[in-house]
């Protein structure tokens, strides 16, 4: 499943104040995952990280690369891989390996994608789907 799935479930989801509207643009886009991706897009549609903190914060989202044309080719499974070797990060030079990891990510994210991700890390998804 693309990134850019999600990023566009999320922007129907907050674009609409219908409950019933809400639950079907989720549902549409859960059926779609792969059995293995089902908890990871549900964590992010939640706003949620699987791997809980992992040590991001709003410094870290400041300055963003330039996003990556289109099409969109980030997958769902490239960015949790991403965010858990971001979390595994620790000690000496962790910060800056961090930012270097997530820059690339984010490098490789449409600007869509990017305001996904950056809403996501930032515990900033607002869309009312809880």
């Amino acid at each position: 499943m693309l990134l850019a799935d999600l990023a566009d479930t999320s922007a129907r989801v907050a674009a609409t104040s219908s409950r019933r509207g809400k639950v079907a643009a989720l549902g549409e886009c859960l059926r779609r995952a792969r059995p293995g991706e089902a908890a990871i897009a549900t964590a992010y549609l939640a706003g949620t990280l699987p791997q809980g903190r992992i040590g991001v914060g709003w410094a870290s989202l400041r300055e963003l690369p330039p996003p990556a044309p289109p099409p969109p080719s980030l997958e769902l499974a490239e960015v949790e891989a991403a965010l858990a070797e971001v979390a595994a990060l620790a000690g000496p030079g962790s910060q800056a390996a961090r930012r270097e990891t997530l820059g690339s990510l984010l490098a490789r994210a449409t600007e869509p994608e990017q305001r996904f991700l950056v809403a996501l890390l930032a515990s900033e998804l607002r869309q009312g789907a809880l």
